[in-house]
C-alpha cells in the first residue's frame, strides 16, 4: 500500500516524500513538473514513484490514476491521499484582485482537491481502510487583508475535511486537515508574489517561522497513530505568530551601541562660585 502525495515537487510536498520515505514507506508523488519529480526519485530510491499530474486538469488524473494501476503491486493500492496541492495569489483587496487569480485558486485548492478525493475514496471504503490528509490553513480560520478568496478555498477545505468525516462514519478511513501558519521553505510565498523572491524572503525575515520539515513530520505522526484514533483537525503555528490579525513577532537585530559622550568634570572654585552666587542672591532678595 501507498502515500500518494500532490504538489510533491517541492516544499511542503516533496519534505512529505522524504520523510515518509525515510519512514520507510512507499510513496507516489504527483506534480505537474517532472523534472522535479525525477530529481527527487533520484534522492529517494524506488520506494518513490513520480507521476505528473496536474489536479486542475480532470483528464491528467485520471491518466494519473491509470498509471498507478501499471506501477509494481505494492504501489497500486493507495492506502493515504495527501492533498497538498495548492496555491495564494495576489495579496491585494479583493476590488483590485486580478479575478484570473482568484479562478486559479478556486480550481486548484477546491475542484482540483474535491475531484481526486471523489476518485479515490470509493476504493477506500470498499477495503475498510484508508486515509485523507487535507493540508488547509490558518487563512480557513482568521481573515486578514488580502486574504480573500485563498482563506475562502482553505474554509472550504476545513468544512469539506469534517463533512467528509460524517459521511464516512463507519467505513474505517480516516480524515484529518493540518491547518499551518506562517511557514518558510517552500514556493508558497513567491508563487503568491509571482516571482518576487525579494518580498518573499522579506515575509520570513526573523520570524522563526515553521517549516515544511515541521509540517512532513506532522502528517507523518497523523498517519502513525492507530486505526482507531482520527484527528480532525490540526491547526499549527510559530510562536512568533499570533491571532490579532495574525501579527508576527520578529526578532529584529538590537540597535547599536550609542557613543559614548565626554564627562564634564566641573573644578571646585566653579562650583563654589556658583554655589556663593546662589546663597548671596537669595540673601540679596530679602531686601528689596
Amino acid at each position: 500500500m501507498a502515500i500518494l502525495i500532490t504538489g510533491a515537487s517541492s516544499g511542503f510536498g516533496a519534505a512529505m516524500a522524504q520523510t515518509f520515505v525515510q519512514a520507510g514507506y512507499l510513496v507516489i508523488g504527483t506534480a505537474r513538473r517532472g523534472e522535479k519529480l525525477t530529481d527527487l526519485q533520484v534522492r529517494l530510491g524506488d520506494r518513490f514513484q513520480p507521476i505528473v499530474m496536474d489536479v486542475c486538469d480532470k483528464e491528467s488524473v485520471q491518466a494519473a490514476l491509470l498509471h498507478i494501476q501499471t506501477l509494481p503491486e505494492k504501489f497500486q493500492t493507495i492506502d493515504c491521499l495527501i492533498n497538498n496541492a495548492g496555491l495564494a495569489l495576489g495579496l491585494d483587496s479583493a476590488d483590485k484582485a486580478n479575478f484570473a487569480d482568484w479562478e486559479t485558486m478556486i480550481h486548484t485548492n477546491i475542484i482540483g482537491l474535491s475531484y481526486l478525493t471523489h476518485q479515490v475514496l470509493p476504493k477506500m471504503v470498499v477495503n475498510k481502510r484508508g486515509y485523507i490528509i487535507n493540508i488547509g490553513s490558518i487563512a480557513g480560520n482568521y481573515p486578514y487583508f488580502g486574504g480573500n478568496v485563498y482563506g475562502a478555498t482553505k474554509a472550504y477545505v476545513r468544512q469539506f475535511s469534517l463533512n467528509l468525516r460524517a459521511d464516512l462514519h463507519g467505513t474505517g478511513v480516516r480524515v484529518s486537515n493540518i491547518e499551518p501558519g506562517l511557514c518558510e521553505g517552500s514556493e508558497f510565498s513567491n508563487v503568491r508574489f509571482k516571482g518576487d523572491d525579494e518580498r518573499a524572503a522579506k515575509l520570513y525575515e526573523y520570524a522563526n517561522a515553521l517549516t515544511a520539515q515541521d509540517i512532513a513530520e506532522t502528517a507523518l505522526w497523523l498517519y502513525q497513530r492507530p486505526a482507531h484514533m482520527n484527528v480532525n483537525t490540526i491547526e499549527v503555528m510559530p510562536v512568533s505568530q499570533s491571532f490579532a490579525g495574525l501579527q508576527v513577532h520578529k526578532d529584529v537585530p538590537p540597535p547599536p551601541p550609542a557613543p559614548e559622550l565626554p564627562v564634564v568634570v566641573e573644578t571646585p572654585s566653579v562650583a563654589a562660585a556658583q554655589s556663593e552666587q546662589g546663597f548671596l542672591g537669595k540673601l540679596a532678595s530679602l531686601f528689596k
